[in-house]
């Protein structure tokens, strides 16, 4: 996401009228488009336990794993050191090696409920201990026979930091999002349409957030960047995009799988502490910038089909 920064300065961004998450007479219709396919999702956790380690776990889900099995990826700050491991069975225990401390995975994914991507949204449980503090990070089941395999272990602090999820396809992204331990769950929609009546290129975007128009922007190919301010839960969420390589990425690669995953549109939905706070903080105050996050972010990568 650090990436994305880099195309703004703040100079080059400028802050539109904000949303308020109240009443509005803004309502959205949803247009007859195609939606786009989700076809992978990662999760961000960070996570402290009582001995001072710090940890960065990813958990991803993606339709290129078998039976919707997963890969968890474990980062341990301090050492800086990494290590992935892909996880194929529908259920099980799992001692992960090498780290200098005690990690072990638990996961039942048997009684999973899947709807249109691939990270289920019920009936699963991931958790992680390490040094037998326990980390939930999918406890989405109320099957006791999983759960009292963990229920007697202390548990960690674990925080949500970020979503990243990968949409194929032209028209239409929507995703289900919560940026605030204590705030709603909301619901985000992306669509782009032509504006020419071939239907072929899409030129205008709309972003809609519980239905309720956030951005209708005109002519995208010329406004291929922007920002935005809205407030949701109370909060300042700022919204970016960048759909630059829609329009004027070079289509020479031959790979037709490289083109379909390098030509992505870029929206990010980032919380900050409030309108004087900058929407941004130099590479150098970054360790700062990540004690004053108040919530989680949400980046979706919108691909296009090749041509």
């Amino acid at each position: 996401m650090r990436n994305l920064a880099t195309c703004y300065n703040e100079h080059a961004i400028k802050v539109s009228d904000s949303y308020c998450s109240g009443n509005s007479n803004n309502i959205y219709v949803p247009p007859a488009l195609i939606p786009s396919i989700q076809d992978e999702v990662s999760v961000l956790y960070k996570v402290e336990v009582s001995t001072q380690t710090l940890l960065f776990i990813t958990l991803t889900w993606s339709t290129h794993n078998i039976d919707y099995a997963f890969t968890i990826n474990i980062n341990d700050h301090h050492s800086n050191s990494s290590k992935s491991f892909s996880l194929r069975k529908i259920k099980g225990s799992k001692r992960l090696e090498p780290f200098d401390f005690k990690v072990e995975l638990i996961w039942d994914l048997s009684k999973a409920i899947y709807e249109v991507g691939p990270e289920p949204v019920k009936g699963y449980f991931v958790a992680v201990l390490v040094n037998s503090e326990l980390i939930s990070i999918g406890d989405h089941v109320d099957d006791l026979e999983v759960k009292k395999r963990v229920l007697d272990y202390p548990l960690a602090k674990c925080s949500l930091v970020s979503r990243n999820e990968r949409f194929l396809g032209n028209f239409e992204c929507s995703s289900r999002v919560k940026f605030f331990d204590t705030g709603m769950w909301h619901d985000i929609l992306i669509t782009c349409v032509a504006d020419d009546k071939t239907n072929k290129t899409p030129l205008s975007m709309c972003v809609c957030i519980d239905k309720k128009n956030v951005i209708d922007v005109k002519r995208l190919r010329w406004n291929f960047r922007g920002n935005q301010t809205v407030f949701l839960d109370g909060m300042v969420v700022d919204l970016m995009w960048d759909v630059y390589d829609w329009f004027f990425q070079s289509n020479t690669d031959s790979d037709s799988n490289t083109k379909l995953r390098s030509r992505a549109g870029i929206f990010l939905f980032r919380p900050r502490n409030g309108l004087d706070s900058r929407l941004w903080l130099q590479e150098k105050n970054l360790d700062e910038k990540e004690e004053q996050k108040v919530g989680a972010s949400l980046l979706i990568r919108a691909c296009k089909n090749p041509s």
